[in-house]
């Protein structure tokens, strides 16, 4: 989880910067062709915050970076840098959006569908399997060679992984880029790309208009803290269905903890037992990414006790 920062202190995992610098299209032409392995070229300007919206009493989404490409591929990036465990199900949900606006009202033909790509960059391992790179495209269960050739792919990114053998060298250093954005980072890389995306998120940095809108949607986030505070004062019920959501949130992680551990062997009583007493969301949270990472529980039992 990324703390309160300067604008200047923002890594590009930060959404903010993220829809900032990748609303230029040849940075945003470069992210993807890493993120792709080819090269893409965008047809039009990316359209960043974009709202998806199919009628007044659904569930809205405001997609992070939208853009088109020549071949007419549409491509969705996220930056998560706040630990969800709903993206699978939330790009699921971004996926059936951004499909219902691609067709106009009269088409009858769904192979005018445009193909699409979800992205999601995160500075943690969604699947616990220490992978940079995870795609998903639907196959058949019963034919594991036959694909449904629906034109729908997702790709999860981890900045944490460990994979490097099965991934290009540029999408490596890309993710940690993306996790680690200082000049030291940019120069030791070799990648032209990489390098273009840099001199875009300094001169970001050192805008005056984007320092502004920082410092807009910093005070807007402030106002609506202050706001729940007052109102949660005034609604006794609301407060507490708030410490409901939070203890949830701490509940899942720790069941997310327990299993990743399990998969290293079996977890001592009173290491369970240690999670389970956890009430602290910011350890919790730091517990649930060492315990993506330890090589074995006796691993985790002594990052813990640090």
């Amino acid at each position: 989880m990324e703390e309160k920062k300067a604008l200047k202190d923002l890594n590009l995992i930060n959404r903010f910067l993220f829809a900032e610098v990748m609303d230029d299209p040849e940075v945003n032409q470069d992210a993807l062709s890493i993120i792709l392995g080819q090269n893409i070229r965008l047809l039009s300007s990316p359209q960043t915050e974009k709202e998806h919206r199919v009628s007044p009493l659904a569930k809205s989404i405001r997609m992070d970076v939208f853009s088109v490409s020549e071949e007419g591929t549409v491509y969705d990036m996220e930056a998560q840098s706040t630990y969800q465990t709903d993206l699978q199900k939330r790009s699921r949900y971004y996926q059936s959006l951004m499909d219902s606006s691609l067709l106009e009202p009269r088409v009858d033909n769904y192979n005018q569908l445009n193909d699409s790509y979800i992205i999601v960059i995160a500075d943690y391992d969604i699947f616990g399997l220490e992978k940079y790179c995870y795609t998903f495209k639907a196959m058949c269960e019963e034919h594991s060679s036959l694909p449904l050739r629906d034109g729908a792919v997702r790709i999860f990114l981890n900045t944490r992984g460990k994979n490097e053998s099965e991934v290009s060298d540029e999408l490596v250093e890309f993710l940690h880029y993306m996790e680690n954005t200082t000049d030291k980072v940019a120069s030791e890389t070799g990648s032209e790309r990489i390098q273009r995306i840099h001199e875009r998120v300094n001169k970001a940095k050192r805008s005056e208009a984007v320092g502004m809108r920082f410092m807009r949607e910093m005070e807007e986030r402030n106002a609506a803290r202050v706001e729940g505070r007052m109102e949660g004062r005034k609604e006794g019920r609301m407060e507490g269905r708030m410490e409901g959501r939070i203890e949830g949130r701490m509940e899942v992680r720790r069941e997310d903890i327990l299993k990743l551990l399990a998969n290293l062997g079996d977890v001592p009583d009173n290491l369970t037992e240690q999670i389970q007493g956890q009430k602290d969301e910011d350890v919790l949270m730091n517990w649930l990414l060492l315990a993506a990472k330890a090589e074995s529980i006796e691993d985790f039992a002594s990052e813990i006790r640090k």
